[in-house]
């Protein structure tokens, strides 16, 4: 499998997006209640058809999206992404393998987004929303910087500016 590094961090490579890793994005995102629980309400199996529909799109579209790949071992760890990029606002999200999870990924990959989003695509607000009964990945975005801005009985919205950070 030949991958595309675009940036990188301390353990993690950033990689493009590609259909080869359909089979690990679908091992993620199937898995209900260690990953999909926490970021979508879709409580069904993705197809592989499905799957690969939807990285087609965000492929073809030049979606702010990169796979995350373990250096050392080459193993998938995740994908993160800005959407809804609208002037220097952007809305970050990230969603991690059940096996990678714990080890300090999710805290180093958020790091390297804010520092990319603020200082290579010129974002000057990141937000995000985190689901009220997710208090580990709150407490990863509030010990990254973010602040809550608001609440529902769903959700925790929270956000970083470029000149707070």
């Amino acid at each position: 499998m030949n991958l595309e590094t675009l940036f990188e961090s301390e353990r993690i490579l950033f990689v493009k997006p590609t259909l080869d890793l359909v089979p690990d994005y679908l091992e993620m995102i199937n898995d209900i209640e260690g990953v999909a629980r926490f970021i979508a309400d879709r409580r069904e199996p993705y197809t592989v058809e499905e799957e690969t529909s939807y990285m087609k799109e965000k492929i073809e579209s030049g979606a702010t999206m990169y796979s995350m790949i373990e250096k050392s071992t080459g193993k998938f760890i995740g994908n993160t992404e800005f959407f809804n990029r609208v002037y220097k606002e952007a809305e970050w999200g990230i969603v991690m393998t059940r096996s990678m999870q714990d080890k300090g990924f999710g805290t180093e990959a958020l790091r390297r987004m804010i520092d990319y989003g603020f200082d290579d695509l010129g974002l000057e607000r990141i937000y995000l929303a985190v689901y009220t009964d997710n208090p580990r990945a709150a407490h990863v975005y509030e010990k990254c910087g973010f602040k809550e801005y608001d609440r529902t009985e769903k959700d925790v919205f929270m956000e970083i500016f470029k000149d707070k950070r």
